[in-house]
């Protein structure tokens, strides 16, 4: 590893990184390179997960895609030095700022999905003219080794490469002096993440998760909120970080959401989802295990299903678990949907207090008052009004959590401006020196002072 690290800093050195027109060509390198192997992508992703070849390309690849496109397409302009309205204190002078490469990056990636959480912020490293570690999931082991394939393929080992192994290899990694790190995952490890990095001053982007809720109000379409939180819920089996974690509805039309929930569930996945190809398996049999507890629920009141032996846990229902319970202590990661019943705006507001900074937040509502209030009153990463999920495919949103669910963001631009260092730098004329800062000092130099910087 630290022959790895140093390879890569001699790579930089040589500036070759620093050009645009390689960056482009490597990124169209990646490109091609994806495209050539997406059936093995698909196949790897069926293999670690039973992951459909539908959710693979909508979920993984085609947003890798797109996310490669525009790169490719705006790099140039983005990576302009940007010209700067100088201050008056200064005149005569110009003002800009120069992207700069940090250099070394590690790019930890999580399992849940292997692929696109491995390259997206990938694409954001290399276009910012950085080398970059990519540390795959061993828990997604199929789709590590394509993706180490492709990047082979598609770079130079001092460029990029991509490193397997378990926990201690990342460990190991952490040990490491690097000019940034880049971190998908829980919120626990994000912690030992951000301790490592900050022995060597280094930064870092925390992309880590919660208990993002969705808030029903009367004023809801329930059906459609039905079909659409069925959609961002189980996909991926629940495994994504931005999935609905549980929903706060009034007591009142509860019953009639919940009939809505299982029709959408049948509708999707059929009377028996284990024989759905559209219906992932859970990762491993740690995590299976951690939501079989879960399911023991005595409020369960849809699913429950399971099956050890193939990691099947079907789509799940629970009404009014316990608070204290650990279904609504800790985030989910699964294919189960806590419904909480609430019966005045205050003790929804109490709900919500007890998880706070969610990496995502979801409102189903068509009173415009609400959903201002609810903007303003809590902070999250990002959220959608009347949908789940979707503000992660604009790529000209920034994506990233606060508090507890992470730190920084990335996609399109944003990614590049995550792997860039902003230099700001003056160029001051010759022709004109105003006398006002020297010493020494006059009242007519106050006064003069006063009136450019405190106006």
């Amino acid at each position: 590893m630290d022959q790895i690290l140093d390879n890569q800093r001699e790579f930089f050195k040589n500036g070759q990184t620093k050009d645009l027109k390689y960056r482009k060509r490597k990124l169209k390198d990646l490109r091609q390179n994806i495209l050539l192997f997406q059936d093995e992508i698909v196949q790897a992703l069926y293999q670690d997960f039973k992951k459909s070849s539908f959710e693979s390309m909508a979920s993984e690849v085609g947003v890798v895609i797109d996310e490669l496109n525009l790169h490719i397409k705006k790099l140039t302009f983005w990576a302009k030095p940007k010209r700067i309205q100088p201050v008056l204190v200064n005149f005569p002078s110009t003002a800009k700022i120069y992207p700069e490469a940090y250099g070394q990056i590690l790019i930890i990636s999580p399992w849940n999905y292997p692929f696109n959480l491995a390259i997206t912020p990938l694409i954001g490293a290399v276009a910012a003219g950085n080398t970059a570690v990519i540390k795959a999931s061993e828990y997604a082991p199929h789709t590590a080794k394509v993706i180490a394939k492709i990047i082979a393929k598609s770079f130079d080992k001092q460029h990029v490469t991509v490193i397997e192994g378990d926990a201690s290899t990342a460990q190991k990694l952490l040990e490491l002096k690097w000019n940034y790190i880049f971190f998908t995952g829980s919120s626990v490890v994000g912690k030992y993440v951000y301790q490592a990095a900050a022995k060597n001053l280094t930064p870092v982007s925390l992309e880590l998760g919660g208990k993002s809720p969705v808030i029903i109000d009367k004023t809801a379409n329930l059906k459609l909120a039905a079909k659409r939180i069925v959609w961002g819920k189980f996909l991926n089996a629940g495994q994504t970080c931005i999935a609905p974690d549980y929903v706060l509805i009034p007591s009142k039309i509860s019953t009639e959401f919940i009939a809505f929930l299982k029709t959408e569930i049948v509708s999707a996945y059929g009377e028996n989802p284990e024989k759905s190809k559209d219906y992932p398996r859970i990762i491993n049999t740690k995590n299976f295990n951690r939501l079989q507890r879960m399911l023991q629920d005595p409020q369960l009141v849809f699913g429950g299903k399971t099956n050890s032996d193939d990691l099947y846990i079907s789509p799940s229902i629970i009404l009014n678990p316990e608070a204290e319970s650990e279904i609504m202590q800790y985030e989910i990661f699964g294919p189960i949907l806590p419904i909480i019943t609430y019966d005045t705006q205050e003790e929804m507001e109490h709900k919500l207090q007890e998880n706070q900074n969610p990496l995502a937040f979801y409102i189903f509502s068509n009173d415009k008052k609400m959903q201002k209030y609810l903007i303003n009153k809590y902070p999250f990463g990002g959220g959608v009004i009347n949908d789940v999920i979707v503000h992660f495919i604009n790529n000209r949103l920034p994506f990233g959590g606060v508090g507890d669910s992470g730190l920084g963001s990335y996609h399109g631009k944003h990614s590049f401006d995550t792997f860039s260092h902003h230099k700001s730098m003056v160029k001051r004329a010759n022709w004109l020196d105003i006398p006002i800062r020297y010493v020494p000092s006059s009242k007519l130099k106050h006064k003069l002072l006063k009136f450019f910087l405190m106006r």
